[in-house]
């Protein structure tokens, strides 16, 4: 392949990558370690916003490396030469990391919450319980709620925003989104609570009540 309006060093990445065989492997042992660098730098840089630690991370970051060279692999076609290769394979990392950071976010939040976390929930809701034996039931119930009726990124923009109380602009530089989308996955994930909610008889079905 020829690469006319391609840096020189980004035409030699995409002509050792082509090709099946040593020339090609032989470059992607070139580039793991850089990929690697990258994944290491943005899990050390995500890990203290998403309160995660250990060893762990240290296989997030091999993980994500190894996911992204297989995809620079895979999308070599797609590189258009607006910025060095190894900047745009870089993308792929930061991706991948915060992918599986926000996973592995949600995993272990999944079972650590108390129901104590979610009786806080009960406020949210207009015509709430109002005693404490009621709230407990009104959580388990926005609890099963949650996990049957959201999806994953409704599930951990709902749990971050609402039951955490983590910024929307925080969560948005986590998950490399902008805050107007997430507010959107926030007010689709509130809309299908209430319709959970309400079909199972545990709100009124008022137009005017008030969302989570």
């Amino acid at each position: 392949m020829d690469y006319p309006e391609i840096d020189q060093e980004s035409r030699r990445w995409l002509r050792d990558l082509a090709p099946r065989g040593p020339a090609r492997e032989a470059a992607c042992r070139e580039l793991y370690p850089l990929l690697l660098r990258i994944a290491k730098f943005e899990v050390r840089r995500r890990a203290p916003l998403l309160a995660l630690n250990g060893p762990e991370l240290e296989d997030i970051a091999h993980q994500a490396a190894a996911d992204a060279l297989m995809a620079v692999s895979e999308r070599l076609d797609r590189y258009r030469g607006e910025a060095r290769f190894t900047t745009w394979a870089g993308k792929f990392v930061i991706f991948n990391v915060a992918t599986k950071m926000n996973r592995h976010f949600w995993r272990r939040h999944e079972v650590s919450y108390e129901m104590e976390d979610w009786s806080r929930l009960a406020a949210r809701f207009e015509a709430g319980p109002a005693d404490e034996v009621q709230a407990k039931e009104f959580a388990a119930v926005v609890s099963s709620a949650v996990e049957e009726n959201l999806s994953e990124r409704q599930r951990l923009v709902f749990v971050a925003t609402v039951l955490d109380g983590m910024p929307m602009n925080v969560l948005a530089e986590q998950l490399g989104s902008n805050q107007n989308a997430l507010y959107k996955v926030l007010f689709d994930a509130r809309k299908k609570l209430r319709t959970a909610l309400v079909a199972s008889g545990h709100l009124p079905g008022e137009t005017g009540s008030r969302s989570a």
